[in-house]
């Protein structure tokens, strides 16, 4: 057993700890307190003080898409979504290196992940090309094989393949892959409904849907026509027999039976009140990517809303061909000043336990609660912080992160038993 002592200690399941201590036993925490309550330890147990540093669970990003990595810094930022939609797609089909290349940069992403403290990942994934290398890291969480095809006339053969692949790939163990739909635009009703009935023979598992990102995307579901229209038929994809729903993206997967507690709604910057009140009362999660909304030209996030509504709250970063990096802290930072009144406390959990309660990952990440692994990181704090959530909140960089395992072997101590 190792314990270790930091200035601040944040469970996230209890308040702030001022000289708070985690006691570590064979890589799962075995007990937690403040100053003043008595430390479990044995006569050979080390004990570890790190100073100046905030010691908090591992952050979960609930939304990328690693695969794309290597897009970054070549799409440039759009004003609307759907000129930034076809000229990543133009990128994709003419300019994609070599498979080594690809498996170097969705390395490479995977290193910044762990770098900026990001422990849990919801990777989106159209070829499965990053599930080995997720199951190769240290990361936890799950692969979701994103499904696409509006024509129903093609949906049985698009869910059958998805179905394949996800056999092959396996639903069980360090990164599962559960099968997710792309949006209500680009997936046909019977695709969804097919999706659907292939998920309750996995309901351990969660699925996640791209909902209401765009204006375009409002406009398509409510009349059938708008740019988004007419960029499906220049990309060959749309389906003359579609009938638009003439209702919200959110009302759309309402009427389908889609929603749920199992369910992530990523993005939902187009969400009315009414909207986030369907998402709320059937337990489905927003995951919300503020930088990479702007970055597309989609516009911000009703953050502020989405917290007033009671919905559950969690956060990704989505990819790096709409983000500069993939530091869930810089979308905090982010969240802060688009919801200024929304707790720091409240934010934090967003990017902690709320996103592993979504991929259904609660157990055993989130909070710093005996019995859970102990997957921890350290933020060096400056001398002049006070308030240490806000400061976690307001857009902590990479160099100030560390992991506490990493910090105990620096010390020249091995967790054991």
């Amino acid at each position: 057993m190792i314990v270790v002592r930091s200035r601040w200690l944040l469970p996230i399941a209890d308040r702030p700890m001022l000289n708070g201590w985690v006691a570590i036993d064979r890589g799962r925490i075995a007990a937690a307190g403040r100053a003043g309550a008595s430390l479990p330890m044995r006569d050979d147990a080390p004990l570890v003080d790190l100073g100046a540093y905030a010691v908090l669970p591992a952050l979960v990003n609930a939304h990328v898409h690693l695969e794309l990595s290597w897009l970054r810094g070549l799409v440039p930022r759009a004003e609307r979504f759907t000129d930034w939609v076809p000229a990543m797609l133009q990128q994709r089909m003419t300019g994609a290196p070599g498979e080594d290349a690809v498996a170097a940069a969705v390395a490479a992403a995977i290193a910044q992940m762990r770098a900026s403290g990001t422990g849990l990942v919801g990777e989106i994934s159209n070829s499965l090309v990053t599930v080995d290398p997720l199951r190769r890291s240290t990361l936890e969480g799950v692969v979701f094989h994103e499904v696409v095809r509006l024509a129903a006339d093609e949906a049985d053969d698009v869910l059958d393949m998805a179905l394949r692949a996800q056999e092959a790939q396996g639903v069980t163990g360090r990164f599962p892959v559960s099968l997710a739909p792309h949006a209500p635009y680009s997936v046909s009703p019977r695709l969804f409904q097919g999706l659907r009935a292939a998920q309750a023979r996995t309901p351990f598992l969660p699925s996640s849907v791209h909902l209401a990102e765009s204006p375009e995307e409002v406009e398509l579901l409510d009349t059938g026509e708008g740019p988004w229209r007419q960029l499906l038929e220049r990309l060959g994809a749309w389906d003359p027999a579609w009938t638009p729903p003439a209702c919200s993206p959110v009302r759309y997967l309402e009427q389908m039976r889609v929603l749920g507690p199992s369910l992530l709604a990523v993005h939902a910057v187009q969400c009315t009140d009414e909207d986030l009140g369907v998402l709320r009362a059937r337990g489905t999660t927003v995951v919300t990517c503020p930088r990479s909304n702007r970055y597309v030209g989609v516009g911000d996030p009703p953050a502020a809303r989405f917290y007033r509504s009671g919905v559950a709250v969690a956060v990704g970063t989505d990819s790096l061909a709409s983000n500069d990096d993939l530091n869930v802290f810089a979308e905090l930072a982010a969240l802060r000043h688009l919801a200024p009144a929304v707790p720091a406390a409240t934010l934090l959990e967003s990017a902690t336990l709320v996103g592993a309660r979504a991929l259904g990952l609660e157990t055993t990440a989130g909070t710093i609660e005996p019995g859970k692994p102990a997957r921890l990181i350290a933020v060096a704090l400056p001398p002049e912080v006070v308030d240490v959530e806000e400061y976690l909140v307001s857009g902590v960089t990479p160099d100030r992160v560390h992991w506490v395992e990493d910090l105990i072997a620096d010390c020249g101590f091995a967790d054991r038993a």
